[in-house]
């Protein structure tokens, strides 16, 4: 059950939570079929999925009109997640992988999200521009940076200003290089108390850096 997320998160509406309740079934059953998450990590759906993907809205809030990119999500995260926190944000969700994107998109439609779209493209074909570029461990920091920075525009409204924010783990300080001095990790412990947090990170950079 979401129950943490909803004492993390303790002003979502009902609508909202209505939403987040629903996910783990709609995953579940959707699993089943075409293998988006390890069997076995289902049992820590909220946990591993969920409230990791919310990490994101601990340290900033889209305001409305903002546009997200979310490179590689997979089977919809953080896209979708965060999609029903931020309903007046616009989120676009690629992956090159159809049968991902074809789950991921099932259950937005399901869950009637208005503010998703989704592109099955490889990040490197995609010419958009967005507020924030997101992704979850998709690939090396300085390989993803140099495949995204064509897609962030530097003009924002939000605080903190426009970037990329990626979940990471572990030691990130071989990972980051040189983009150390411009980027700032944050640990995902100080916010969630769960074992599973321990190690995880946020990295965010803005643009443009230095």
């Amino acid at each position: 059950m979401p129950d943490a997320i909803f004492r993390y998160f303790p002003s979502l509406s009902a609508a909202q939570r209505e939403k987040i309740s629903a996910l783990r079934a709609l995953y579940e059953e959707w699993n089943s079929r075409i293998n988006v998450i390890s069997r076995k990590d289902m049992d820590n759906f909220y946990t591993h999925h969920v409230l990791h993907s919310l990490s994101i809205a601990m340290i900033i809030s889209f305001k409305p009109g903002t546009l997200i990119l979310d490179v590689g999500t997979g089977g919809g995260f953080p896209g979708i997640p965060l999609a029903i926190f931020f309903p007046r944000s616009e989120f676009t969700l690629l992956d090159s992988t159809g049968k991902k994107i074809k789950v991921a998109s099932a259950i937005a439609d399901e869950l009637k999200l208005e503010n998703v779209r989704f592109l099955r493209k490889r990040v490197e074909e995609e010419k958009g521009k967005f507020d924030f570029v997101i992704s979850r461990a998709v690939m090396e920091f300085t390989r993803f940076v140099e495949l995204t920075l064509k897609n962030l525009r530097s003009e924002s409204n939000n605080q903190p200003a426009n970037g990329i924010i990626c979940l990471k783990g572990g030691d990130l300080s071989a990972e980051l290089g040189s983009l150390s001095r411009s980027a700032s990790i944050l640990d995902i412990k100080d916010f969630f108390h769960e074992p599973f947090f321990e190690t995880k990170k946020i990295v965010y950079l803005p643009v443009p850096f230095s």
